[in-house]
């Protein structure tokens, strides 16, 4: 695929590099949810809306799936009854807590949940554009600089960031492998070939 479809797969070497949208940074402050619970409030667009805060004291490990998916579930719900919500109302749909990392050399972990009660096992490359995002606008990542983002389950992905006027373009580099080739056969006698209208 011409890079400039901003997505190159090296099937050789397992590798793909994908240009994400420009991210924008939303709202920030604190929340409270459950009456005891202080959350900072990060939401980011990028393709879709962000909430990063800090998992605290539950373990970023697949072994912590439950507990992190019930606490992100506690704060999506939260900021649906808040009120909370990206640009002209879009419900915050993306959960993402973030945490350090677990393996010497890389920069961070978190786990991703996402719309449906789905976590996602890779880093989640919109959720670590948003996180390049999050640390650029606080001054803790360079443009260019590398920031290495593991995910719950151990799958690190690469990001890096440029700034282009007011935008920032991250690039996400990772693992992928080719899982299934497929053809499609469509019949134009096939009344339903494109769906249903």
């Amino acid at each position: 695929m011409p890079d400039d479809a901003g997505f190159r797969l090296d099937a050789t070497r397992a590798k793909a590099k994908v240009r994400a949208m420009a991210q924008t940074l939303g709202r920030r402050g604190l929340m409270t949810a459950g009456g005891a619970v202080a959350l900072v409030l990060l939401a980011i667009w990028g393709g879709n809306w962000f909430f990063l805060t800090d998992a605290g004291a539950l373990p970023l490990n697949l072994a912590g799936v439950q507990d992190l998916t019930a606490y992100a579930l506690a704060v999506r719900s939260a900021l649906r009854k808040h009120r909370v919500t990206g640009s002209g109302g879009a419900e915050i749909d993306h959960i993402e807590l973030m945490g350090p990392a677990q393996t010497h050399g890389n920069s961070g972990r978190n786990f991703v949940l996402c719309p449906g009660g789905a976590y996602d096992r890779s880093p989640c490359g919109t959720g670590t554009s948003a996180k390049l995002a999050c640390l650029a606008a606080d001054g803790k990542l360079a443009e260019g600089e590398r920031w290495l983002q593991e995910s719950v389950v151990g799958s690190v992905f690469e990001g890096r960031y440029r700034l282009e006027g007011d935008q920032l373009l991250p690039s996400i580099r990772g693992q992928a492998h080719v899982v299934a080739e497929t053809t499609l056969l469509l019949d134009r006698r096939d009344p339903f070939c494109w769906g249903l209208e």
